[in-house]
């Protein structure tokens, strides 16, 4: 008995694109967001988007106040850490898009019906992450 699965080839392969091209993009921002906050120069953006936070009083609360130019000097990696929200972590954890690179990686070796669905996963992880990423303040 053959097992059908719901993506043929055309759609497993554009899926897989579109997720290692989201996994790219959002490796090269949350980089260089880490980087902004470890040379000091942490922006409401950059915090906002490394700890899941969507209101500039909950930043306020949780680092204080911004310098006269309007940055962050004295914020390190764990301070941030600490006040990660779940939000934080679908916007700009590196595991996850890792894990969804690797689901869309696999896909293009097998079409088993776990690896479809883990790249379906993987889709809806990344259009999750821009969406929550287009609410936070700039």
């Amino acid at each position: 008995m053959d097992i059908t699965t719901p993506l043929d080839g055309f759609a497993s392969l554009s899926i897989s694109l579109a997720v290692l091209l989201s996994v790219l993009v959002s490796l090269i921002g949350s980089s260089a967001r880490r980087r902004s906050v470890l040379i000091g120069q942490a922006r409401l953006r950059d915090l906002c988007e490394l700890t899941g936070m969507t209101r500039r009083a909950d930043i306020y609360e949780a680092f204080g106040p911004p310098g006269m130019d309007r940055v962050w000097r004295h914020l390190t990696l764990a301070d941030i850490a600490q006040h990660r929200r779940p939000l934080g972590l679908l916007i700009s954890d590196q595991r996850l898009d890792w894990a969804c690179a690797a689901a869309a990686i696999l896909s293009f070796f097998s079409d088993h019906a776990l690896i479809e669905i883990a790249l379906i996963a993987a889709l809806s992880m990344q259009i999750s992450a821009w969406v929550s990423a287009a609410r936070l303040p700039s």
